[in-house]
């Protein structure tokens, strides 16, 4: 049964209804959940040990596979939790993605070698991949019910979360590593009953708006805004081509920022010469600029254009990709990344509030659930491209360049890129 009250079934809705604590309290517990599951970014972390651990000895592409995988699988997760959320709430949605996601970690955990690498793809790609898909789309179209007033902002907030999540664990996964360099696996044990416990403390608090929630100033009710045209189902959205322009914007963008973010740490290590532990505390640094650029851009967007900012966004990636390469110091390097990460996290806080202003937020769960295919394809072809194209020789610089021209080359789908019509264009 779906979780949304109404006012005489929930008292306390009416203090609730406008700009207050309750709605924020929600934007907390959906950054605890992102956080949580949010912490995949931290990957290159254990790929590098992966391939240096005498247990393991894993070739490039192999010990990228799992993070692959894993990235490969959110969108099954996102689309089934996204449908489920509209029709039955977010809270059992949510509670139910952070087991899953844990789980598959802890499976990931009991791995000890090689010989256990089918394991480490069921359980940190397949299950855990699985999970955090469920988990992630339910605090993106939650909270876009409760902020009609604030959608870019608040879409960037509900991922930021996520973007964040490597910051914390990056570091704390290399130490845990580091006390058994041949064993890198066992990390994942205490990481996987911390994940479990922050992703459920976090979804034990969600529900969506009383079914006559108001916003004081908007005419809104219901969590969905009546002035700014119809709300489009999931079958009505994909018959429009604009939903197809967004979610190749959308593989298009993540390709070109995963790319790097799959080979962080090696990159680091061999384009600028950083030493291995100086690599993973700069991966961790960078995922400050993952999360951050997911609440900047948003708010950028309110202002300039959804389209005007996924140009940007594109743009930049794709000139400081190309550029990269020839990044022989430390601080050159560690800017360009910077300025990579920040775009491939504007990426995914601006594209929800996209959809919205596109087909509505009232089935935002289905929609923009489905619409994550794109993160799934980018998040294959990105690692995949950069590992094959980088190989055993290091040839980093045909990796990024060929990478960086494509993102320079999808800028021109920003330009043909527009609202349906039915839907006000403020926003395009």
């Amino acid at each position: 049964m779906d979780e949304t009250p109404t006012r005489a079934q929930d008292p306390a809705a009416s203090s609730r209804s406008g700009p207050g604590g309750f709605r924020w309290l929600l934007v907390g517990g959906g950054l605890l959940l992102q956080f949580s599951i949010g912490a995949v970014y931290a990957w290159s972390v254990f790929g590098g040990a992966l391939e240096d651990a005498e247990s393991w000895q894993l070739s490039k592409v192999r010990a990228s596979l799992p993070f692959t995988v894993t990235i490969g699988m959110i969108f099954i997760g996102s689309y089934l939790g996204g449908r489920l959320q509209d029709a039955r709430g977010p809270r059992v949605v949510a509670l139910a993605g952070g087991v899953v996601y844990g789980v598959g970690i802890l499976l990931a955990g009991l791995t000890n070698g090689s010989d256990d690498y089918w394991l480490l793809i069921l359980g940190y790609g397949v299950v855990s991949g699985f999970g955090l898909g469920f988990a992630y789309i339910v605090p993106i179209a939650m909270l876009q019910k409760w902020f009609p007033d604030k959608t870019g902002l608040i879409t960037g907030l509900a991922v930021g979360g996520f973007g964040f999540g490597a910051v914390l664990t990056s570091p704390v996964a290399q130490w845990l590593i580091d006390r058994d360099p041949d064993d890198p696996t066992g990390a994942f044990i205490p990481l996987g009953i911390a994940y479990l416990v922050m992703s459920l403390v976090g979804a034990s608090i969600f529900r969506n708006p009383p079914a006559d929630y108001v916003v004081p100033g908007m005419e809104t009710t219901g969590g969905a805004a009546t002035g700014a045209g119809r709300d489009y189902t999931q079958g009505e959205a994909l018959r429009t081509p604009q939903w197809y322009l967004l979610t190749a914007i959308l593989t298009l963008s993540v390709s070109a920022g995963i790319s790097l973010i799959s080979q962080a740490k090696l990159s680091a290590t061999d384009i600028a010469g950083v030493s291995v532990t100086g690599a993973a505390t700069l991966v961790g640094v960078l995922a400050i600029f993952n999360g951050a650029g997911r609440i900047v851009w948003a708010g950028i967007s309110d202002r300039i254009g959804r389209m005007r900012t996924f140009a940007a966004i594109l743009a930049l990636q794709g000139v400081c990709l190309i550029v990269l390469p020839h990044a022989g110091s430390v601080a050159l390097f560690s800017v360009l990344a910077a300025v990579i990460y920040l775009c491939y996290g504007g990426t995914f806080g601006t594209m929800p509030a996209t959809a919205g202003d596109f087909f509505g937020v009232r089935n935002a769960g289905a929609i923009y659930g489905l619409m994550l295919v794109g993160w799934s394809l980018g998040g294959v072809i990105g690692p995949v491209l950069a590992s094959a194209l980088i190989g055993e020789d290091k040839a980093y610089t045909l990796a990024y360049t060929t990478i960086g021209v494509v993102a320079l080359a999808s800028v021109a789908l920003t330009f043909v890129t527009k609202v349906p019509e039915g839907r006000h264009a403020e926003h395009d």
